[in-house]
């Protein structure tokens, strides 16, 4: 039988989510297509509300394993932080 998100007691639980927030950006790093944050809203959500502390991993563009500004995701962060009106924290 498949489990799914909804047959796992969360609460206190570290879940590791891999997103794809591999979302285009402007020039002036505005993001111009945030549909794949939006889409990921209901599995943050439902996770934050049951308890469980949400780690999220994703990338951006193709650095080719060089540490590049560009490629930064605090403009993702802040956008996710504000849509879900909270802190999302960077490390």
């Amino acid at each position: 039988m498949k489990k799914t998100i909804r047959d796992v007691d969360l609460k206190g639980k570290k879940v590791l989510v891999r997103v794809d927030f591999n979302v285009p950006m402007d020039e002036n790093k505005n993001i111009t297509d945030e549909n794949r944050i939006v889409g990921a809203l209901p599995t943050i959500r439902y996770l934050m509300e049951h308890g469980a502390k949400v780690i999220l991993c994703s990338h951006l563009g193709r650095p080719k394993g060089e540490v590049n500004p560009k490629y930064s995701l605090s403009p993702v962060a802040k956008r996710l932080g504000d849509l879900l009106g909270q802190e999302v924290k960077m490390a």
